[in-house]
């Protein structure tokens, strides 16, 4: 059973929860959400008589990008126009609206998790072991995002960059990690202009360039 909600993309914004009970007369086992026009589903999870959505599916779904600022998450949607019915062709090369926003997301939150790291290093303060997790998760969350979003040839080509990018900023914080178990100090120079953060860097600024021109580029600072 799949429950279609044909809706203009603005108000998906405040469409988090679905109120109202799933009724059947044979109930499915999983139940699912999906959008008219748009391709995927998502499951639905049913508490207390109502049926909700995760919000990260919702963000797939909707083609929209995930943010977090304090305790607020925000769903921004593309406009309109960008949100194009599956069914429509779609073009073989350039990057989707959607895959350029997913990326950006993932690296804005791999942005912050460096800079925290190279911080604690600089002032010898050391960076919060569960703070460090989160941002790993949510990295890891907007990868996938941004991986269900790939849809043109040059969305795919730059994939694999965005994995290699998170990749490296993983490494980079396992040797952090690893110096701050065993050492009280760090010196700056163990992460400041080394190869792996600056490979860090480059590969970001390298994609950033590629969102903004909307085509494929290899970076050789992602591999």
């Amino acid at each position: 059973m799949k429950t279609i909600l044909a809706v203009p993309a603005a108000i998906l914004t405040a469409l988090l929860m679905l109120p109202g009970k799933v009724n059947a007369q044979t109930p499915p086992k999983t139940p699912t959400f999906a959008i008219a026009g748009q391709r995927g589903e998502a499951p639905l999870l049913q508490f207390n008589g109502k049926s909700y959505v995760e919000v990260e599916t919702l963000a797939r779904l909707t083609k929209g990008t995930l943010s977090f600022k304090g305790g607020r998450t925000i769903l921004t949607l593309p406009p309109a126009e960008a949100v194009a019915p599956e069914s429509a062709p779609r073009g073989k090369s350039g990057f989707s609206v959607a895959f350029a926003q997913a990326s950006i997301e993932e690296l804005s939150v791999i942005r912050e998790w460096r800079i925290a790291i190279v911080r604690a290093v600089e002032k010898n303060t050391p960076a919060e072991e569960n703070w460090i997790a989160a941002q790993q998760r949510l990295a890891e969350k907007n990868l996938t995002l941004a991986s269900a979003a790939a849809t043109t040839d040059d969305d795919r080509s730059a994939s694999p960059l965005l994995s290699a990018e998170f990749n490296n900023m993983q490494n980079l914080s396992e040797r952090y990690l690893a110096l701050r178990k065993h050492y009280a100090f760090i010196s700056p120079g163990t992460f400041e202009s080394t190869p792996l953060e600056q490979q860090i860097l480059r590969c970001a600024q390298g994609f950033v360039s590629m969102t903004e021109s909307h085509v494929f580029q290899d970076q050789a600072a992602c591999h």
